[in-house]
C-alpha cells in the first residue's frame, strides 16, 4: 500500500533558543499514523518528542 497520510498531531516541544533545530516532514502510512496517534494518547507524549526519543534511542552516536 502506497497511499499516506497527512495527520496533525500536537507538538509542545520546547527549545533553547541558542539551539539549532531541523525540521522534518514525515509521510506515514494511515496505518502507522494511527499507531503514533494511539501511543501519544496513551502516553500524553506529542508525537514530536515519541520520534526524537526513538531517534536518541538508536545505537549510533
Amino acid at each position: 500500500m502506497n497511499e499516506t497520510a497527512a495527520h496533525m498531531f500536537p507538538a509542545f516541544a520546547t527549545f533553547s533558543e541558542n539551539l539549532s533545530v531541523q525540521q522534518l516532514i514525515l509521510e506515514l502510512a494511515p496505518d502507522e499514523a494511527k499507531k503514533l496517534e494511539k501511543y501519544c494518547e496513551l502516553t500524553g507524549k506529542a508525537a514530536t518528542d515519541v520520534i526524537r526519543e526513538l531517534i536518541q534511542g538508536l545505537p549510533i552516536t
